[in-house]
């Protein structure tokens, strides 16, 4: 690209344009290694499983998959597509109001495991395990441009412009400018790049690494501003992470049982939360693996953050003191949780096919949704909090509407 308006990034709803990544050549990835599957287990008797299969308090129930739903996002405008991935090579672009799909995404060759919406919802991202990256654009239900990378861990959109983030199992990340596909490369350590997230000021971004290790990059300069390691980092692969709404501070969580949390300008750690207090294990093989962290995040209106472990503990810990507020125990593993946009709800889906919403306040449960045949593996809420999307591995993708009696 020749000019520097080309290389500009307009940031929507703002007036700046701030030159966030340059982006020159396209360059293409080598294949690397593969990565294992979600296992799957029984965690119920018959009788109990009997008993969930008459209840279904979902107002939607979307079919078209014939394989596990590995993930779904929601249209960031209007919140009112879907869009799921899964097991059977496909993807749909769905309403929720009516299960009507809107366009199927054609042409993956291997399990759907990354779906979605750009954030302006005009396009939407679908990534599938061989390396295969398609972006559709909405309005036309067209393909506007495909790219097959290697393995491929993550995807990610930026938080304010049409630019694509994916994290490779060789450890590189890539970033496109779509539909035009001019390319960047952050270069990886050379393990296992296992999940990302671009900071809400659209210049930096947070790589977790398989060896532990997180880094800090800086967009434009493609370069790693801090290396959280050794003591600092994790004693075992990084599994997720989140920032707070000023992206000043970072959420990341391991295999190893610990949640860090980390000041993204000077990259300093401030705390470690764990489930019994304790440090983190001196070595991975020391680590607890059912106790792995599996999904961690920021509260909007108080102090708060929640990890989410696969022993079916959802942590709740004060912010500046630290300390573990409330256990909120599970049936089941927990796979994923998210925070209310404004509110100290936290919601959590779990191995045991439920959602559940907790007052982070009381530590208490405020409801239960059930409806699925197996296990929860992925969520994600409305705007309002007052919707669920869910996708299961019984081949199903679920709406549940919300009721809180304070609203």
């Amino acid at each position: 690209m020749d000019n520097s308006d080309e290389n500009s990034v307009q940031f929507h709803g703002d007036e700046e344009i701030i030159e966030v990544i340059d982006l020159n050549e396209t360059e293409q990835s080598p294949g690397n290694d593969e990565t294992g599957d979600d296992e799957q287990e029984d965690w119920d008797t018959d009788d109990e499983m009997e008993q969930e299969k008459e209840q279904d308090d979902s107002e939607l129930t979307f079919s078209k998959h014939t394989g596990s739903v590995f993930c779904v996002s929601l249209d960031p405008a209007t919140n009112s597509l879907a869009v799921t991935g899964g097991e059977d090579d496909k993807a749909y672009v769905w309403r929720v109001s009516d299960g009507e799909v809107l366009f199927e995404c054609t042409g993956h060759k291997d399990s759907v495991t990354s779906v979605l919406f750009s954030h302006d919802s005009s396009l939407v991202a679908t990534g599938d395990m061989s390396g295969l990256i398609k972006v559709w654009k909405v309005e036309t239900k067209q393909e506007v441009w495909s790219f097959e990378v290697g393995d491929l861990e993550w995807l990610e959109w930026h938080p304010c412009a049409p630019v694509l983030l994916a994290g490779m199992a060789d450890g590189n990340v890539w970033m496109w400018k779509i539909p035009g596909g001019d390319c960047k490369t952050l270069q990886g350590p050379g393990c296992q790049s296992t999940s990302g997230k671009v900071l809400p000021d659209g210049k930096r971004a947070v790589v977790g690494y398989e060896d532990g290790n997180v880094r800090l990059w800086d967009l434009k300069q493609g370069n790693a501003t801090h290396v959280i390691k050794g003591y600092d980092g994790h004693q075992g692969a990084l599994t997720c992470l989140a920032c707070n709404k000023d992206g000043s501070l970072v959420l990341t969580g391991s295999v190893d049982g610990c949640a860090k949390l980390i000041n993204t300008a000077s990259g300093k750690v401030l705390g470690v939360f764990s489930v019994d207090g304790g440090k983190a294990k001196a070595s991975q093989e020391d680590a607890d693996e059912t106790n792995s962290v599996e999904s961690v995040g920021f509260c909007n209106v108080l102090p708060l953050i929640a990890v989410a472990y696969l022993s079916g503990t959802l942590g709740i810990y004060d912010l500046s003191s630290q300390v573990l507020r409330h256990k909120c125990q599970h049936q089941a593993g927990i796979v994923h949780l998210q925070w209310e946009e404004s509110s100290s709800v936290v919601s959590t889906c779990s191995l045991d096919g439920a959602v559940r919403l907790w007052d982070a306040r009381s530590g208490t449960m405020v409801s239960e949704y059930r409806g699925h045949q197996a296990e929860i593996l992925d969520f994600t809420l409305n705007r309002e909090a007052s919707m669920a999307v869910t996708a299961s591995g019984d081949h199903q993708a679920k709406v549940f509407l919300l009721q809180r009696p304070d609203r």
